[in-house]
């Protein structure tokens, strides 16, 4: 920690002074005169055409920002519009450009080659790192947990776990909120035609909620802006079976805009696994387990979302929404467990074969509004959400034994999972000037869980295992946070309070819990501006992590009973302090985001794996004890050519446990991002790799993959084909090795082989720059 804080003293330099001037203009659509949003607006050098300075547009096409006065290059770009270059402009007092028109679809010529000039799929911010989705050729035909393991400092594993910068206790948001969306494998049912972009957030201010470990990953839905009527239709066939369709249709007038979307598709994954158990008894070997499973899932899913906003007048708009989904899982395995003695002599081989069946069902209804004011800055929303959620777990396994004694039996469970969750919150900003701002906000979530667990063995019930499960959780949030600057120097103090009452009980009074808390988490953030391309930012934040019903819920299944995985009710939350350091770069083609990041730990959730007096395994999570974790990032964007975007980020990290396990270890991953553009052709290719890790029980393998696409735009852009490979070398394999008491387990997973899609797109009255209309 004194060798972090020395580098914080060492890195953050005293604070420089100078004169600024006041810009402000307006980004128009030459042929229609519509505003153009999220425009990107750069301050260049004259002589190196190094970046100075950036800013964006807003919804209604305007920019203003803050300049040291003196002669620039201003460049205006967005999307596939021709970029505008203002040369030589004087920026010697505050001026208004006024409008700068900008015209679709034209190239340049560029070494004999035709090309159109792209938006970054990467951009870069000193408080976050923003992933444009409609960019990323892999992401096309594919599902949020797709897209997710192309963002920088963001990996999702074989199972769908999602991690940030390695670490699993992340919160993830539908445009800036909880959803429904995101829970029971949610992720894997949101198509990625539906994603504008994503958000990486990794030290949040006090406005986010303050659970998530590692920081927020927020997901942005797409949002129609175009008037008049307009509809898409995006279909996909893979193999393995991976077919999809899905129509977005939008109508929108002055006074208000409908939307809907509906999506249907069926996918078929299939996986195996090999794992080899070594027992002991006073350092011998006395036997082995020689265990196989092949399954086979399949999933069809139905997604419907509809809505209405209503523009009361300009500065006050109502939207109500509610959004749908039907999901059903049919999985089919097959295990072989093969005993041996300690001279691998054949003692038991039994063959086990499940059928599991899972319909779920998922609703959200929305209701939000917000008021803008007069006073540039002053907004006020308020937003209420109900979900509920449904699903119906149905497993029934036949086993038989071959060796000794040829036997049949079976085993049969049924676990009724439902939710219903009310979130309410409001928000209000105070500007007092161009850079102080007050934000007050309150946040409520009421939550309430069932779990109705049976299990029957050859048809009889067992009364051990059956029992009925109730979790409760109430949230209660109130943030302030104050923000200011002055010359080069911005800072932003916050602090945010939450009560929250946790409990659970059940109808065998095995699992009574009732857990209350009221904590403080205070953030504070400190940016200097070193150059006018060059910025410096040093930010705390205290955050909690609070364990998922997954990780509560005692019934985790009885499909494979010798290695069996329950929740743990008395599991309580982690604590964490993070500090992070971190500094931008940019120039013309570049842009370097280097950042340093230490987090203390309190409670730190971790896997025990035990062994039960009938030589099963129970694998449990559990609070380990504390962590120190060192981290170094480096985030890399580089434009060689109009024709050419390169990403790359890198992350390497040491960590310290102590508690009931003492690990001590260092890892690291890696991605790199090629995306071509040539005329109507896009070529893209991704890849992946994650070092190995270890912690208190399990020690997992480095994996490498790596996924490819190519995309054709056709029909005066209104059409696109994509032809992607994902996993093209089927290297995407987990290897874990588990060191227990008197035993050792080698094991090999493989979820999903290589996999290979062919996505076309059509939009109807739109251009391929419009987006749809997605839950807000």
């Amino acid at each position: 920690m004194k060798n972090f804080m020395y580098a914080i003293a060492f890195l953050f330099p005293t604070l420089i002074f100078g004169q600024e001037v006041m810009v402000k203009g307006t980004v128009v659509e030459k042929k229609t005169q519509k505003p153009i949003e999220l425009a990107s607006i750069a301050f260049l050098d004259t002589e190196t055409n190094a970046i100075i300075q950036e800013t964006s547009s807003d919804a209604e096409g305007n920019f203003e920002t803050k300049i040291k006065p003196g002669k620039y290059n201003l460049q205006v770009n967005f999307l596939d519009y021709r970029s505008v270059t203002l040369q030589q402009v004087s920026f010697l007092e505050d001026k208004n450009i006024g409008k700068v028109f900008l015209e679709e679809n034209t190239t340049q010529i560029l070494d004999e080659v035709i090309v159109t000039a792209e938006k970054s799929s990467v951009e870069t911010k000193l408080d976050k790192k923003i992933f444009n989705v409609g960019k990323d050729l892999i992401s096309r035909g594919a599902s949020a947990s797709d897209i997710l393991n192309n963002v920088p400092s963001v990996s999702v594993n074989a199972l769908g776990a999602v991690s940030l910068r390695g670490n699993s206790s992340v919160r993830i948001l539908i445009n800036g909120k909880p959803s429904v969306m995101t829970q029971n494998n949610g992720l894997e049912q949101i198509p990625a035609e539906t994603i504008d972009r994503v958000e990486v957030i990794t030290n949040p201010s006090a406005q986010y909620d303050a659970q998530g470990a590692s920081g927020i990953i927020n997901i942005i839905l797409k949002k129609n802006k175009t008037s008049g009527f307009g509809s898409s239709i995006t279909a996909t066939a893979g193999v393995p079976n991976n077919n999809s369709l899905g129509v977005n249709m939008n109508y929108k007038k002055e006074k208000f805009n409908i939307f809907t979307d509906i999506r249907y598709g069926k996918m078929t994954l299939f996986g195996n696994d090999k794992l080899f158990r070594t027992n002991y008894e006073n350092g011998a070997v006395t036997s082995f387990i020689n265990q196989t499973t092949d399954r086979t899932r399949n999933f069809n899913r139905w997604n419907v979302y509809l809505g209405s906003d209503y523009y009361i007048n300009t500065n006050n708009t109502l939207t109500l929404s509610y959004f749908y989904r039907n999901n059903t899982s049919k999985n089919a395995v097959d295990y072989e467990f093969h005993y041996l003695d300690a001279n691998r002599n054949t003692t038991q081989l039994i063959n086990a074969k499940e059928e599991y069946r899972e319909p779920q069902k998922a609703n959200q209804i929305e209701l939000n509004y917000v008021k803008n004011f007069e006073k540039k800055g002053k907004k006020f929303t308020a937003n209420v959400q109900y979900d509920f959620w449904n699903d119906d777990e149905n497993e029934l396994i036949t086993e038989t034994v071959q060796i000794p004694t040829p036997e049949t039996k079976t085993i049969k469970s049924r676990d009724i999972e439902s939710s219903k969750d009310v979130v309410f919150q409001s928000d209000i900003s105070f500007p007092f000037s161009e850079k102080s701002k007050l934000d007050i906000g309150l946040k409520g979530e009421i939550r309430r869980i069932n779990s109705d667990y049976i299990v029957w063995d050859n048809a009889v019930k067992v009364d051990s295992l059956t029992n009925l499960l109730h979790y409760d959780e109430r949230i209660f949030g109130f943030y302030t946070q104050y923000s200011n600057g002055f010359k080069k120097f911005q800072y932003q103090f916050g602090v945010r309070a939450e009560y929250f009452n946790t409990g659970s009980s059940d109808l065998n009074n095995e699992f009574h819990t009732d857990k209350k808390y009221t904590k403080l988490f205070p953030t504070v953030h400190l940016t200097y501006e070193i150059k006018n391309n060059i910025n410096l930012q040093l930010s705390y934040s205290r955050r909690i992590d609070r364990p998922s019903f997954y990780q509560l819920n005692p019934f985790g299944g009885i499909a494979d009973r010798r290695n069996i995985r329950i929740g743990n009710p008395d599991l309580n939350p982690m604590y964490i302090d993070s500090y992070e350091l971190g500094t931008l770069f940019k120039w013309e083609k570049f842009t370097v985001n280097p950042s340093l990041y230490y987090q203390y730990t309190t409670n730190l959730f971790d896997i025990s794996v035990t062994r039960n007096s009938d030589d099963y395994l129970i694998e449990k999570p559990i609070n380990l004890g504390i962590e120190n974790r060192y981290g170094f990032e480096f985030n890399l964007t580089y434009n060689p050519y109009k024709w050419w975007f390169l990403s790359s980020d890198f992350n390497f990290y040491k960590y310290d446990q102590k508690g009931l396990f003492t690990v001590s270890d260092q890892t690291w991953f890696s991605k790199l991002n090629s995306r071509i553009k040539l005329k109507s052709w896009s070529i893209q290719n991704n890849f992946n790799v994650i070092g190995a890790v270890k912690t208190g029980q399990i020690e997992s393998e480095a994996q490498l993959w790596a996924d490819t696409a190519v995309a054709k735009e056709f029909w005066k852009e209104k059409a696109t084909i994509t032809f992607k490979v994902d996993n093209i070398f089927d290297s995407r394999i987990s290897r874990d090795y588990i060191r227990g008491n008197n035993y050792t387990i080698d094991g090999e997973r493989r979820f999903s082989g290589t996999r290979a899609s062919l996505t076309f797109t059509y939009k109807f009255n739109r251009k391929k720059t419009d987006r749809d209309r997605l839950p807000d």
